[in-house]
Protein backbone atom coordinates (compact mmCIF):
# COMPACT_ATOMS: atom_id res chain seq x y z
CA UNK A 1 0.00 0.00 0.00
CA UNK A 2 2.88 2.36 0.59
CA UNK A 3 3.94 1.61 -2.89
CA UNK A 4 0.43 2.83 -4.16
CA UNK A 5 1.40 6.19 -2.18
CA UNK A 6 4.21 7.07 -3.43
CA UNK A 7 3.37 6.70 -6.79
CA UNK A 8 1.06 8.90 -6.21
CA UNK A 9 3.18 11.18 -5.11
CA UNK A 10 5.72 11.13 -7.84
CA UNK A 11 3.15 11.58 -10.12
CA UNK A 12 1.59 14.87 -9.10
CA UNK A 13 5.90 15.71 -7.76
CA UNK A 14 7.80 14.21 -10.30
CA UNK A 15 11.61 14.27 -9.57
CA UNK A 16 11.12 15.26 -6.31
CA UNK A 17 12.17 11.90 -4.61
CA UNK A 18 14.54 13.12 -1.80
CA UNK A 19 14.34 16.74 -2.99
CA UNK A 20 14.71 18.87 -6.11
CA UNK A 21 16.13 16.40 -8.59
CA UNK A 22 19.15 17.27 -10.56
CA UNK A 23 17.00 16.52 -14.12
CA UNK A 24 14.95 19.56 -12.86
CA UNK A 25 15.64 21.24 -16.27
CA UNK A 26 14.81 18.80 -19.27
CA UNK A 27 15.35 19.19 -22.85
CA UNK A 28 12.37 18.83 -25.16
CA UNK A 29 11.93 15.01 -26.80
CA UNK A 30 11.90 15.28 -30.44
CA UNK A 31 8.80 13.74 -30.62
CA UNK A 32 5.06 14.74 -28.46
CA UNK A 33 4.14 11.93 -26.41
CA UNK A 34 0.49 11.77 -24.64
CA UNK A 35 -0.45 11.11 -21.25
CA UNK A 36 -1.29 7.32 -21.52
CA UNK A 37 2.00 6.98 -22.67
CA UNK A 38 3.70 8.70 -20.08
CA UNK A 39 1.12 7.40 -17.39
CA UNK A 40 2.36 3.62 -18.84
CA UNK A 41 6.06 4.26 -18.83
CA UNK A 42 5.69 5.69 -15.35
CA UNK A 43 3.87 3.30 -13.89
CA UNK A 44 5.88 0.61 -15.58
CA UNK A 45 9.03 2.19 -14.51
CA UNK A 46 7.49 2.35 -10.88
CA UNK A 47 6.89 -1.34 -10.51
CA UNK A 48 10.54 -2.01 -12.10
CA UNK A 49 11.90 0.51 -9.63
CA UNK A 50 13.05 2.18 -12.28
CA UNK A 51 13.76 5.97 -11.01
CA UNK A 52 15.41 7.37 -14.29
CA UNK A 53 12.70 5.98 -16.70
CA UNK A 54 10.33 7.75 -13.98
CA UNK A 55 11.92 11.15 -14.17
CA UNK A 56 12.19 11.07 -17.96
CA UNK A 57 8.50 9.65 -18.32
CA UNK A 58 7.07 12.05 -15.53
CA UNK A 59 8.73 15.19 -18.07
CA UNK A 60 6.86 14.57 -21.16
CA UNK A 61 3.42 15.64 -19.47
CA UNK A 62 2.77 18.14 -17.19
CA UNK A 63 1.87 16.82 -13.33
CA UNK A 64 -1.82 17.13 -13.68
CA UNK A 65 -1.58 15.24 -16.84
CA UNK A 66 0.56 12.70 -15.82
CA UNK A 67 -1.73 12.21 -12.53
CA UNK A 68 -4.65 11.80 -14.73
CA UNK A 69 -3.18 9.16 -17.19
CA UNK A 70 -2.19 7.19 -13.43
CA UNK A 71 -5.61 7.22 -12.23
CA UNK A 72 -7.03 6.16 -15.61
CA UNK A 73 -4.73 3.27 -15.93
CA UNK A 74 -5.45 2.06 -12.39
CA UNK A 75 -9.21 2.25 -13.20
CA UNK A 76 -8.24 0.21 -16.43
CA UNK A 77 -6.48 -2.51 -14.84
CA UNK A 78 -8.54 -2.87 -11.91
CA UNK A 79 -11.64 -3.47 -14.54
CA UNK A 80 -9.79 -5.49 -16.56
CA UNK A 81 -8.95 -7.68 -12.92
CA UNK A 82 -12.74 -7.93 -12.17
CA UNK A 83 -13.64 -8.84 -14.88
CA UNK A 84 -10.70 -11.67 -15.06
CA UNK A 85 -11.37 -12.81 -11.25
CA UNK A 86 -15.20 -12.44 -12.06
CA UNK A 87 -15.27 -10.09 -9.10
CA UNK A 88 -16.37 -6.76 -8.66
CA UNK A 89 -14.23 -3.97 -9.05
CA UNK A 90 -14.60 -2.13 -5.89
CA UNK A 91 -13.57 -5.61 -4.71
CA UNK A 92 -10.62 -6.29 -6.67
CA UNK A 93 -9.45 -2.75 -5.43
CA UNK A 94 -9.47 -2.93 -1.72
CA UNK A 95 -7.86 -6.62 -2.46
CA UNK A 96 -5.00 -5.01 -4.49
CA UNK A 97 -4.68 -2.22 -1.50
CA UNK A 98 -4.75 -4.92 1.26
CA UNK A 99 -7.77 -3.75 2.53
CA UNK A 100 -10.37 -5.57 4.36
CA UNK A 101 -14.15 -6.28 2.41
CA UNK A 102 -16.00 -2.94 2.76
Amino acid sequence: MARMFGLLRRAVAPGQRNGPSATATRTPERRQHNLFEAAATFVAASADDDQDRMDEASGWVSPEALSFGVGELACRAVIALARERDESPETVARTLLGLADG
